[in-house]
């Protein structure tokens, strides 16, 4: 059965405080760790002794701007977004450099 997701890889966001981001898969997130790091922005996941693991449906993964990355809960970002397509560039540059 396969699996519900709200978020899919590659759509562009915005969170709540209006920071432009954009959907990571499994693996750019594996390769943004090691090479950015985390922004602990307003709205990222955050339990007490329980482990992230991005499910795209509660904790989805968000490459931002200025380069850090964080897992963010999905009530505090929107999808469908209209960003300046010079954003939109620059975001995907990011991925690009984790997907080689």
């Amino acid at each position: 059965m396969p699996q519900k997701t709200l978020f899919e890889p590659g759509t562009f966001i915005s969170t709540f405080t209006g920071q432009a981001g954009i959907i990571l898969s499994r693996e750019a997130l594996q390769k943004a760790r090691e090479i950015y790091r985390e922004g602990r922005r307003p709205g990222h996941y955050f339990a007490p002794g329980c482990c992230q693991n991005p499910d795209y449906v509660l904790q989805v993964p968000v490459l931002f701007e200025d380069s850090t990355f964080d897992v963010m809960r999905a009530m505090n970002i929107r999808k469908g977004v209209n960003l300046p397509e010079e954003k939109q560039k620059q975001l995907q540059s990011l991925v690009d450099e984790l997907t080689g």
